[in-house]
């Protein structure tokens, strides 16, 4: 019969690796590039999407206010930063574009990138849970900041909580309460609380800090709580409400999708992304917990691997997060398969210890990981 005990996870003081994903990190495991998600929502063969009154609404209002002839698409950042102009000056746009109805397309396009992110899955071969195998077997003295919604990489995790590994959000989530009105599906062990040990199996915590949010955190603004759903992602575009699903596995015969709504006060939840404008509001409180905790992260790393990120001019709070906080003598990878002067330039503005890898994630794992993550262990 196997004994447990409970006791709190011993976390290093400093810590070996800081690993910082964007978007190149995911491009091999499905997830598409931000320039490519408005080709998709114009052009996306799902007709879900592609007949959703979402869809209809900002392509309308895209088409007016940018030129889109011949696949010349605006970015997300050039969208993102028109429509957050007009709602931050709280002025209309014309007759047609009330602040109300401004507000109104800027949710519809977070759901629907919402809603085309979420579509790509992590599989037993991926470059992810390569990641995590080698972390689990050599060093798991690391943490991540991911600017990427998508939940490939915690998707990619699932085989190490057996092994008694548990993923620290950094946040403080609804699941950690085993309020009465909340599925024991839902619940999610807090790895800052006391944990379950069994046959003196030494559990460890790995912080993931997804510092723009993430497409399985659901936020309600009434009890202002955030409820992860660990595996569920699902947006319904028919009435821009959020799905839950009991699975199959579950002794279902098969899965069963319900509206999921705030199991506290019924409200409706909120997307938890941060999207990419030139004008960011950081002013939630759990985006500003999330940057406080990479802040400590970056402080305490004696090393910073960088994979696909680029420093995007619209994530300037990115970039002076790292400035503030990076150590002198802190080592510093970039990884990434189209190098340029641009890339090389934003990194020499923060370090002076930059070592380059012109090549993608996968083949840095297979080359270089293991290296990475020995180094340092005493």
């Amino acid at each position: 019969m196997a004994s447990s005990y409970e006791q709190f996870i011993k976390v290093a003081n400093d810590r070996d690796v800081l690993f910082v994903f964007g978007a190149g990190a995911s491009i091999a495991e499905g997830a598409p590039l931000q320039k490519d998600i408005l080709k998709l929502i114009y052009e996306s063969s799902d007709e879900a999407l592609a007949s959703s009154e979402a869809a209809i609404e900002v392509r309308e209002f895209i088409s007016e206010n940018f030129d889109v002839s011949e696949d010349n698409f605006p970015s997300l950042e050039s969208v993102f930063g028109y429509l957050d102009y007009f709602i931050n000056k709280k002025e209309c746009l014309g007759k047609q574009y009330n602040t109300n109805k401004i507000v109104s397309i800027k949710e519809s396009l977070l759901k629907l990138i919402h809603h085309t992110i979420a579509v790509p899955q992590s599989s037993r071969d991926s470059a992810y849970r390569s990641f995590w195998e080698l972390v689990y077997n050599i060093n798991t003295n690391i943490s991540v900041v991911t600017m990427n919604y998508d939940t490939l990489l915690d998707e990619s995790f699932d085989f190490i909580y057996s092994k008694g590994g548990y993923l620290d959000y950094c946040i403080e989530l609804m699941n950690y309460h085993h309020y009465q009105d909340i599925s024991s599906f839902d619940w999610w062990i807090n790895p800052r609380s006391p944990v379950q040990v069994f046959n003196n199996k030494n559990p460890f915590s790995i912080k993931l800090i997804k510092a723009h949010g993430s497409l399985n955190w659901k936020y309600c603004n009434c009890c202002n709580q955030v409820l992860l759903t660990a595996w569920d992602t699902k947006i319904d575009l028919s009435t821009m409400g959020f799905k839950g699903v009991i699975g199959a596995c579950c002794g279902q015969p098969e899965d069963i999708e319900f509206d999921l709504k705030c199991p506290l006060d019924g409200n409706d939840f909120q997307t938890f992304i941060v999207p990419p404008s030139h004008i960011k509001d950081l002013s939630h409180p759990a985006i500003n917990k999330l940057l406080d905790e990479a802040a400590i992260e970056i402080r305490k790393a004696k090393k910073i691997v960088f994979v696909g990120y680029s420093f995007p001019e619209a994530d300037v709070h990115i970039k002076a997060l790292f400035k503030k906080n990076m150590r002198k003598n802190t080592l510093v990878h970039v990884v990434d398969p189209y190098m340029n002067n641009l890339i090389h330039s934003n990194y020499k503005s923060i370090s002076d210890s930059v070592t380059f890898f012109e090549k993608g994630f996968s083949k840095y794992i297979d080359e270089d990981l293991t290296s990475v993550l020995s180094e340092n262990i005493a």
